[in-house]
């Protein structure tokens, strides 16, 4: 049964192995609320898990150490359990989705641990794990559905209250549940007063579904590039515990995460995961009502894999206003794409591409459309460039980003 002395016991376990993170100010993010991040993707490998993995393994008896252990993960918790296994010289296994950024694989196996990948999804790679434990006796170390891991987990809770004592709302990403479990027992058991919420991916939206329905809950399939929230099963323990203690359960889209995580590296000069941005994806878009209050987003992890970190950045642009592209029908004659940039000019944007289209079979013969990549500044400022084409004449047939 999860207590909370198991939690500060926890804490103290891990002082020699996890920082404590920094809970830094982010006033630049949101003039609505009071913002702190909670910068777990500045732990010692780029994650909160490395909590959870290593007081579970810290428990384990000398026979179960002998026999090693075996986890499954999608990266986060992977480099958690390899990093704790090895430090203790643990034998570890890790089965892991195929899916799993690069990095986070390479990276759990320079931490000393063995890597098989499992075709599928993270509940693949789960079920890969369940079934080599029984074939070989190791410990299975579930990353989310176990209470010495939940327990290490919460030792954040204890951090955020010493850190921000007078802290209203803490909001957690949830994937299984056993990071909010954790921290909002935590939370809960000495300041009852304080709100906290979970934020899942809209793609990936298994604990919102069973918070919502207050009934246990697994999803046909998943859908984000927050993989380390990609969980179509919450824990069993994990949905009794935010059942209890959590206040709300809501979901952000793929673009709002996008925008998220370019909040962070343009203002905070933070690299976030899609999961770490998931909190202040929902502060920034008005998913919870913390309007004038101290609020602290959990940024869970860091390790976002490079390859889609352009992508990424490219949506969260769009998403912000911060680009766009227009299409304008023209009458094909001088002088209309020397007005259209004086106006665009005019209004203190930059155009990156111009592309003309004069093959369309929807325009007239004497027609041409006149396709722009823009720079702006955010969406009011979209708003003013096609008010002032329109007043100016020029049609703006569709834009696509």
């Amino acid at each position: 049964m999860l207590t909370l002395d198991k939690i500060y016991h926890a804490k103290f376990v891990l002082k020699d192995v996890a920082r404590q993170t920094d809970l830094i100010a982010a006033p630049r993010l949101s003039d609505k609320t009071e913002l702190y991040l909670k910068t777990e993707n500045l732990q010692v490998t780029g994650s909160f898990k490395v909590r959870g993995a290593y007081y579970k393994l810290s428990q384990l008896t000398e026979e179960e150490r002998a026999k090693g252990v075996i986890a499954c993960s999608a990266g986060n918790h992977a480099q958690g359990v390899a990093l704790a296994a090895t430090r203790m010289g643990i034998p570890s296994l890790i089965c892991m989705p195929d899916g799993a950024p690069i990095m986070k694989v390479e990276s759990t196996k320079r931490l000393g641990a063995k890597v098989e990948l499992v075709a599928g999804t993270y509940d693949d790679a789960h079920d890969r794990a369940v079934e080599l434990q029984q074939q070989t006796g190791m410990t299975f170390i579930h990353p989310y559905d176990d209470e010495q891991v939940i327990a290490g987990q919460g030792s954040i809770g204890l951090e955020i209250l010493d850190q921000l004592p007078d802290v209203e709302a803490v909001i957690v990403p949830v994937g299984g549940g056993g990071l909010i479990g954790g921290v909002a027992f935590a939370i809960k058991s000495l300041r009852p007063d304080v709100k906290v919420y979970g934020v899942q991916a809209a793609g990936a939206p298994s604990m919102a579904n069973a918070f919502r329905d207050h009934t246990y809950e697994t999803l046909d399939s998943v859908d984000t590039f927050a993989d380390g929230i990609a969980v179509k099963t919450p824990g069993v323990n994990t949905f009794e515990l935010v059942e209890k203690y959590v206040d709300d359960v809501v979901t952000v889209s793929e673009d709002e995460i996008a925008a998220a995580i370019l909040a962070l590296m343009e203002n905070q000069k933070l690299v976030a995961e899609g999961a770490g941005a998931t909190p202040v994806a929902a502060a920034l878009f008005g998913k919870l009502p913390i309007e004038g209050k101290k609020t602290v987003c959990l940024i869970s992890g860091g390790n976002i894999d490079v390859n889609i970190l352009s992508r990424v950045i490219t949506r969260g642009m769009i998403m912000s206003g911060r680009k766009t592209n227009l299409m304008i029908a023209l009458e094909d004659k001088p002088g209309q794409l020397t007005r259209v940039s004086e106006i665009i000019s005019g209004c203190g944007a930059n155009v990156v591409s111009v592309q003309y289209d004069l093959a369309d079979p929807n325009m007239t013969i004497t027609s041409c459309f006149l396709k722009l990549g823009l720079e702006t500044r955010d969406a009011a400022q979209i708003a003013e460039i096609k008010e002032c084409l329109t007043r100016e004449g020029f049609k703006l047939v569709s834009e696509r980003t």
